[in-house]
């Protein structure tokens, strides 16, 4: 029997994440991810959970030891935990860590769930902590039943980390607030700069925020010492000396991350795309429904890794610009 070789791509980088998106839809609908009328997938194109747990058992095979389960918001999937359980098992048997990112809306009923299941770590996205300033960007006033869920996935012994796309003349001003009330509950926080992913009904031009400035803003208040801390994402983090708390700052647009690329995603649809920032895709559900799905599945992997960019080109440069590419973000898995 031929042993499984690992995922290592063109440029000699080994693939060893997978953020395998569950569905595209979510219960809130942020300005800068995805427009107020967005139009979703339809069901019948969705990977069942049977199909996509066999999946991620492959791609366990071939050496992914992280999988980050992403939406849309995974959550509101019906039967999510059964998915989450089953891949689960997994771990310390070939997976090394199980975890999701979410808007924090579900997790309030959810928490105890992903820890008995084996989840020891999620993200959160969560931009502010004002009400009105939240029901603006989600266009939804769910605030309250966001910091509920984190509560309880605190209290669940989840640790949290928060996740927040740094916006010009929306949240700028409270960045510093956000960090000290994260840092203050235990929470790490990264910054995000706004990525061109998708169209929506504003343009990001208008509010993308360099994480530069932010950091030299926040270097006038604070001292930020640099850490040697990975998490396996494309975070780089600093120490806050006054709040004790780590910070990460995820820079797509200012500090390209990409030479350390050990990543790739999948979406609900099973579609492999190499590169958030690219359109080189594989298409993996029609290898899951064939007369071969293993032997497939293994090719289709192997393409992937013969198609995987050396890096994403970015760009918000001007006012009216399209977007890098056009599938929403919530679409891809954030």
């Amino acid at each position: 029997m031929t042993t499984p070789q690992p995922l290592i791509d063109q440029f000699q980088r080994r693939i060893t994440y997978l953020r395998l998106s569950v569905t595209d839809r979510c219960d809130l609908r942020c300005a800068y991810c995805m427009p107020e009328r967005q139009q979703f997938l339809p069901r019948a194109e969705v990977l069942s959970l049977e199909e996509m747990h066999r999946m991620a058992l492959g791609f366990i095979a071939r050496g992914i030891t992280k999988i980050r389960l992403t939406g849309g918001e995974p959550l509101v999937r019906r039967d999510m935990m059964d998915l989450v359980r089953a891949i689960g098992r997994k771990l310390g048997d070939g997976l090394e860590e199980l975890t999701l990112t979410t808007n924090g809306t579900q997790l309030a009923q959810h928490s105890e769930a992903l820890f008995e299941a084996g989840v020891r770590r999620i993200n959160v996205s969560l931009d502010t902590l004002d009400r009105a300033t939240f029901a603006r960007l989600a266009r939804r006033d769910s605030l309250p039943q966001v910091l509920e869920g984190i509560a309880a996935a605190k209290a669940a012994g989840l640790k949290v980390k928060i996740n927040a796309v740094a916006l010009k003349d929306i949240n700028q001003a409270e960045l510093p607030d956000l960090i000290a009330w994260a840092h203050g509950q235990g929470f790490d926080l990264t910054l995000i700069e706004v990525m061109p992913v998708g169209e929506v009904d504003e343009d990001r031009f208008d509010h993308y925020l360099p994480l530069s400035a932010v950091r030299d803003d926040l270097e006038q208040r604070w001292t930020l010492e640099p850490v040697d801390y990975r998490t396996g994402g494309p975070a780089r983090y600093v120490r806050v000396a006054e709040t004790g708390g780590r910070l990460g700052l995820i820079t797509p647009l200012t500090n390209n991350f990409c030479e350390g690329c050990n990543r790739i995603r999948v979406t609900a649809t099973g579609q492999l795309y190499a590169c958030l920032g690219g359109n080189e895709q594989v298409d993996l559900r029609e290898a899951l429904r064939s007369d071969d799905p293993a032997a497939r599945l293994d090719a289709a992997l192997d393409t992937a890794m013969r198609i995987k960019p050396e890096r994403h080109h970015f760009e918000i440069d001007r006012a009216g610009a399209a977007p890098a590419v056009s599938r929403h973000m919530s679409t891809t898995g954030g």
